[in-house]
């Protein structure tokens, strides 16, 4: 029986493990574990200057790849892209799994091809603001190569997956994303900050136009309330420093910067009183599953992707006028504790990483009896 096999997969499209960057990385992370565990052989690609060095991490092989992003900027990534794409057409593996199409789908004649290649076809990244017209229509023609070559499409949402059907005529295997239930809030976490629990509103999010920060930071400061705003999130880019400059000196505000350690991530999830999500554009976002993990009561932008995931336990808003009705008529966190519960037991029996690593594992055996 080919369910039987010990399969030899490459995952290819992130900068590497043990995640430092993002969703992708953090998917390839668990995913890669949890195939080891069960008896397969399997590769990661890492950038050639990811501060893990070693050939190996807990049990998983990671091959360092050139990567010349940091010298040229964005077209570096496909060179890094090209140079792992070269690297897996010697291993003969059984499957490649792309994490993602936008630097990839353009190498798609050198893709391997005695392996079978599976491709995660991500958000709708031709709808991102922050690109210019020529980019995003790169990024649509992108879109296609990878819908028509890959052997099996993965969606990690429902809105994808139909998305792929209407544009393409193309079907697609849905598997989300994962997160864990999170179990030991400390509130000396989120004291060390200055804030005290369940008393501020919390924005976790790249500095991207399309994630609705400033139509949060408006309904916000509309409202009057003096419960402060805690966004986070790296600011160092133009959107982010348009932000600081134009409401960076209300104290209502409070501009925590990046912040890696998911131990005060998680609290800060746990203590918020309103957690809002703005994310507008792609499938499953790995931030709010991690949210709703956490305890977070949540506030998203009204869009088919976050309500697929929340259904009817969560508040919805698509302007600051939104924003601003909930703040004013927030009664506090804990009259909604069963919308709390429900988000939480969807992580226990939906988005669950070892649900995820399950339905990858049945993907490639499927694809390998086509």
């Amino acid at each position: 029986m080919i369910n039987d096999r010990q399969l030899k997969i490459g995952i290819l499209g992130t900068r590497g493990i043990p995640n430092r960057y993002g969703g992708f990385e953090q998917c390839a992370e668990y995913l890669a574990q949890g195939l080891v565990q069960k008896g397969h052989k399997v590769w990661v690609y890492n950038a050639h200057n990811h501060e893990y060095r070693h050939n190996e991490w807990n049990g998983v092989h990671l091959v360092h790849c050139y990567d010349p992003e940091y010298k040229i900027g964005t077209a570096g990534q496909f060179i890094y892209d090209f140079n792992c794409i070269n690297d897996a057409r010697k291993r003969g593996f059984d499957v490649v799994l792309q994490l993602g199409y936008t630097s990839s789908s353009v190498w798609h004649w050198r893709w391997p091809h005695k392996a079978q290649n599976i491709v995660n076809m991500d958000g709708l990244e031709w709808k991102r603001s922050k690109y210019s017209r020529t980019v995003q229509r790169f990024l649509k023609a992108a879109e296609r190569w990878a819908a028509h070559h890959g052997d099996m499409l993965i969606a990690d949402s429902r809105g994808i997956q139909e998305h792929l059907v209407a544009t393409y005529g193309k079907q697609s295997v849905f598997i989300p994303y994962g997160a864990e239930i999170f179990e030991n809030p400390d509130k000396q976490v989120v004291e060390s900050f200055g804030l005290n629990p369940f008393s501020y509103h919390l924005l976790i999010a790249r500095m991207e136009p399309e994630n609705n920060i400033e139509m949060i930071i408006r309904g916000h400061l509309v409202s009057g309330t003096e419960t402060p705003l805690v966004i986070v999130g790296k600011t160092q880019n133009t959107f982010g420093s348009y932000l600081r400059e134009n409401y960076g000196d209300d104290p209502r505000l409070v501009f925590a910067g990046a912040i890696y350690d998911q131990v005060v991530i998680n609290n800060l999830r746990y203590y918020s009183a309103f957690y809002f999500h703005g994310h507008s554009v792609g499938g499953t976002n790995p931030s709010l599953l991690e949210a709703m993990g956490c305890n977070a009561l949540i506030a998203a932008h009204d869009n088919l992707f976050n309500k697929s995931i929340l259904e009817d336990d969560a508040f919805y808003f698509s302007s600051p006028d939104d924003v601003t009705r909930l703040i004013k008529s927030f009664p506090g966190k804990f009259r909604f504790a069963s919308l709390i519960a429900r988000n939480q037991e969807k992580i226990r029996s939906r988005y669950n990483w070892p649900s995820v690593v399950d339905a990858y594992e049945q993907a490639m055996f499927q694809v390998l009896k086509q």
